[in-house]
């Protein structure tokens, strides 16, 4: 047990699935007795858990933590430790190179969060890495402290990835694809139902391969049937579908169930074949192209979100071309562009064909002006209609932002609601679009 109010920070970086973690660390330490903290200048314990994928990424990852180390010299902060990606990846050169972290703590050993402090608290300075052994947790799920607003929560059905894409590290510091037992999940989905979630947004590396190590298939569409069951549950809405694994069987159960929200999040990452190939991704575009139609007339009002990578090895302009006649046929809903970022110890670090910065930063600015136009001609659409809208939390007056079926809340656009004098986050209301940007819905209540 710690010492009589102890207080503990938690900085969460990164995706959707780093949050969960950084909810269940946050849980262990409540339940140890830890009091948690909500501005790091106030905690004894300092926990940064960081995010690792791009260069960005870690850059943001090592800003934090040398902003939060401050608080070691300025602060009451006794330990500042480094958890998730970066400490995964870079874990003995962050205890070399920074001395203010005192422990860092691998991707397969947060759930010992609480141990390590206490060897930290005691003098001990070291790296805990190794990889999470599934099923020693048996079918009850870990606590969680929610740190989402209480209306939505995110459920990480596995951990790591079976894929190779040649430009991407989380195989190495995730490890294979892990299914957690559905009985687990359906239990745990109940118990954030109990707690007031009205939508449920599933998340893993690749959520399509849900399943295929524990029962030999793929076993999302039963697992979302079984959600969908949860009578206390408005939405449920699936991320990281890989192009390949969405079959006619998840389609089916997303045009069934109306709790499954009509969304689709397929990360393509690129259309051209030759570069596509030396990403190690699918290649054959005209099926991809021919698959979205399908879905869209198999689920109505189907809303397909995508990411693309800019500015890999070798994309030629004859390829960035070939990308931006792909964007306007498909005709995403929603899309995210990024530039390529050099990983060392990925395949495609060494290809040939790097590309300068610039021209990564140009192609970037003209696909998402491509995609500034489509979104506005397909929102443009909505004006006059009647929509469902989630309320996610009061901005004035009888005024909410929200948001629909067709945006997932923290990633997509909005809706600004006006007319709502009684609403709480979680309600439902209908409401009639007046107008649009680019990105956002503007709506009165009904």
């Amino acid at each position: 047990m710690p010492e009589p109010g102890l207080k503990l920070a938690l900085v969460s970086l990164g995706c959707p699935k780093n949050r969960v973690d950084s909810e269940v660390m946050l849980a262990q330490a409540a339940a140890a007795g830890y009091v948690v903290a909500a501005d790091p200048a106030d905690a004894d314990v300092i926990v940064v858990n960081t995010c690792a994928f791009i260069g960005p990424a870690q850059k943001e990852s090592v800003d934090s933590i040398l902003s939060l180390a401050r608080y070691k010299a300025q602060g009451s902060c006794r330990a500042l430790v480094v958890s998730g990606c970066l400490a995964e990846r870079f874990a003995h050169d962050l205890l070399a190179e920074m001395p203010e972290v005192d422990a860092v703590v691998g991707t397969g050993r947060y759930r010992e969060i609480t141990t390590v402090i206490d060897d930290v608290l005691h003098g001990r300075r070291q790296a805990y890495l190794g990889r999470y052994q599934p099923g020693t947790d048996g079918l009850v799920p870990l606590p969680r402290l929610v740190t989402t607003p209480g209306h939505y929560a995110y459920l990480k059905v596995a951990e790591g990835c079976d894929h190779r894409c040649s430009f991407c590290v989380i195989p190495s510091l995730r490890g294979p694809n892990t299914s957690r037992p559905l009985p687990e999940l359906i239990t745990e989905a109940r118990q954030l139902a109990g707690m007031g979630v009205r939508e449920l947004i599933v998340v893993a590396q690749d959520t399509t391969s849900y399943g295929l190590d524990l029962y030999g298939r793929r076993a999302l569409p039963e697992l979302l049937r079984a959600l969908a069951g949860i009578e206390e549950l408005a939405w449920i809405r699936v991320l990281y579908l890989y192009p390949q694994g969405v079959d006619d069987a998840l389609v089916e159960v997303m045009a069934s169930h109306a709790r499954i929200c009509p969304y689709l999040d397929l990360p393509l990452q690129h259309s051209y074949p030759a570069v596509l190939r030396a990403m190690r991704r699918p290649a054959d575009t005209d099926s991809t192209l021919a698959r979205l139609q399908a879905m869209r007339a198999a689920v109505p009002g189907l809303a397909v979100r995508t990411s693309l990578i800019v500015g890999f090895p070798g994309e030629t302009e004859e390829a960035f071309l070939h990308l931006t006649g792909f964007v306007e046929q498909a005709r995403f809903d929603h899309l995210g562009v990024f530039t390529y970022s050099r990983e060392e110890s990925t395949e495609a670090a060494a290809l040939p064909g790097q590309l300068p910065e610039k021209v990564k930063n140009e192609r970037q600015r003209k696909l998402m002006l491509l995609q500034h136009r489509i979104s506005t001609e397909i929102l443009q659409g909505f004006v006059g209609n009647e929509i469902e809208v989630m309320l996610d939390r009061n901005i004035g007056p009888g005024r909410w932002l929200g948001h629909t079926r067709r945006q997932a809340p923290d990633l997509d656009g909005a809706v600004y609601l006006k007319g709502v004098d009684d609403g709480r986050p979680g309600e439902i209301r209908r409401a009639r679009v007046n107008r649009v940007t680019a990105y956002d819905l503007y709506a009165t209540a009904l």
